[in-house]
């Protein structure tokens, strides 16, 4: 392993550290697994394949409502909950 410096907010600091006392985990490791995921996701994909790939879902699923393009809200406050910050 490299060791390396890094400077975060109080905020950041303090949300690690209450994140890595839940997991069990270092906070250390909390920040590898987030520098894996950029490194994973780093070669973005382009507008047209994520267009391509809307559209090839696109009828795929069928939830047997008909009202869903008049109550998605609803559906997903079912779903997750009333989301308010």
């Amino acid at each position: 392993m490299v060791r390396t410096q890094i400077q975060l907010t109080e905020q950041q600091a303090g949300e690690l550290k209450r994140m890595a006392r839940q997991r069990n985990v270092s906070v250390s490791s909390l920040i590898r697994d987030g520098v894996d995921q950029i490194l994973r996701f780093q070669g973005e994909i382009s507008w047209e394949e994520r267009k391509r790939r809307a559209l090839a879902m696109m009828g795929k699923y069928h939830s047997g409502r008909t009202d869903i393009s008049e109550r998605h809200d609803d559906y997903l406050v079912e779903i997750y909950g009333d989301y308010k910050k």
